[in-house]
């Protein structure tokens, strides 16, 4: 006859490590050094993105990063890209840290940049303090959601000229689609729209013309 111990314990199977994609600039980020304790990290040459998790693409910016990748006109580009995922946010780091609307970009401007990014690119935006706290909301990120059933094939992006004069002009108070579009046509370039007479913005923005002249003379 055979007995069981029926107080004994089944071993408990450990459940797989979830993977992150991540791109290989971030290899040396504290943000990959807080994941690697509890998640698989392969690091890629991403065209899009600097994480994919379970599908969903980020773009993570430190406060500094972002204020240049406006100036050089990236980040327009790099928007495009990511709503080729269906999930996808902009992560912005730092806020703890640095006065996001200190340094080089007037602080109405970053504010209308960001207002754009949410309502006319529709694209998520979270602020994180730090490089830890970056890492947990990756972490409940990658927890949370369930694995995409299909890979997704993304491809850089080339915004045209005018697209990324269109992007700098809708980033300003009041200025949509349909007027930056006419600013442009009337005047060609944002060295000319920003130089012409209030007078003469006046014909396309209204009586927002003084506070647009304004705004670029602070």
């Amino acid at each position: 006859m055979t007995f069981h111990n029926i107080f004994s314990k089944s071993p408990v199977k450990e459940k797989p490590k979830l993977k992150i994609l991540i791109d290989h600039r971030e290899k040396n980020s504290l943000v990959s050094s807080y994941l690697k304790k509890n998640f698989i990290l392969e690091f890629q040459q991403l065209p899009v993105a600097d994480y994919i998790i379970q599908g969903i693409a980020i773009e993570r910016k430190t406060i500094s990063d972002l204020k240049s990748s406006i100036i050089n006109k990236r980040i327009f580009s790099q928007l495009q890209e990511l709503k080729q995922f269906p999930k996808h946010l902009l992560l912005i780091e730092g806020i703890s840290e640095e006065d996001i609307y200190s340094g080089t970009i007037h602080e109405n401007a970053l504010r209308g940049f960001l207002l754009s990014v949410a309502l006319d690119y529709q694209v998520p935006i979270i602020f994180t303090h730090d490089a830890e706290d970056t890492a947990k909301y990756l972490s409940v990120l990658a927890k949370k959601t369930e694995k995409p059933e299909m890979p997704i094939r993304a491809s850089k992006i080339t915004l045209t000229r005018e697209e990324q004069i269109q992007f700098i002009l809708e980033g300003f108070p009041h200025i949509g689609p349909a007027k930056a579009k006419k600013l442009i046509e009337k005047f060609h370039s944002l060295k000319n729209i920003f130089s012409v007479s209030e007078e003469a913005l006046s014909e396309i923005i209204g009586k927002r013309a003084k506070e647009f002249r304004e705004l670029i003379g602070a």
